[in-house]
């Protein structure tokens, strides 16, 4: 219990002095769309895109934790300027849990199309902080870049994200850099959908907690 306490203490004071009006979350995905109403109503551009969703995701139309992860391998394997291990089958699956807004353990078109425009977004700010070309952001370079992915880090959280996300030399590669901001962006949606008076707090009871944490 003191280990418990001592942990939650420690979190709570390196969040304390963050105002969540500085942190700048995507629109949260739009809600699943009649299949036919939502053909009917696309642009040329979401038709193409559709296209391509259709031969990516198969007969079901979802993208499922292990389709993802052999999607983006597949993308990332022919940027030789992103330094990457390969997106693991554990950071797609926090992925899918993310943007699953149905809770259907699988990716629609509307979720997958946001969290490919997020991650296309995220990509041209990795490369452009990638100053030195090495492939993988710095410790120096991961401030600005996470400030330019619309979330200004204080030096504590900035420490946690580091230890959590970066390698024994505080550099930071590309899968890693994406599966930080999906979750970063998620929880700041969470927050900011919780917090309806806009007070900078929210209240949770034992339940809500345990579904926002558990499935992400």
């Amino acid at each position: 219990m003191f280990l418990a306490k001592s942990l939650i203490g420690g979190l709570i004071k390196v969040v304390s002095n963050i105002d969540p009006a500085d942190f700048r979350p995507s629109d949260p995905p739009p809600p699943r769309r009649p299949l036919n109403f939502a053909q009917a109503n696309e642009s040329e551009e979401e038709k193409r895109f559709r296209n391509v969703f259709q031969q990516l995701a198969g007969d079901d139309m979802e993208v499922s934790p292990n389709e993802l992860m052999n999607i983006l391998n597949k993308v990332v394997c022919k940027h030789g300027n992103l330094k990457t291990d390969g997106f693991s089958i554990e950071s797609c699956r926090s992925m899918v849990a993310v943007m699953d807004c149905d809770s259907t353990g699988k990716l629609g078109f509307d979720e997958f199309k946001y969290l490919w425009n997020n991650i296309k977004r995220w990509q041209g700010v990795y490369i452009k902080h990638d100053a030195d070309r090495s492939g993988a952001i710095s410790s120096n370079e991961l401030p600005n870049a996470f400030k330019d992915a619309g979330f200004p880090l204080n030096d504590e959280l900035f420490k946690l994200i580091i230890r959590r996300y970066s390698d024994e030399n505080g550099d930071m590669d590309f899968d890693n850099f994406i599966g930080c901001l999906v979750r970063l962006d998620c929880m700041c949606r969470a927050f900011k959908t919780l917090d309806k008076d806009n007070s900078g707090t929210i209240d949770l009871d034992i339940k809500e907690w345990l579904q926002l944490t558990m499935y992400s």
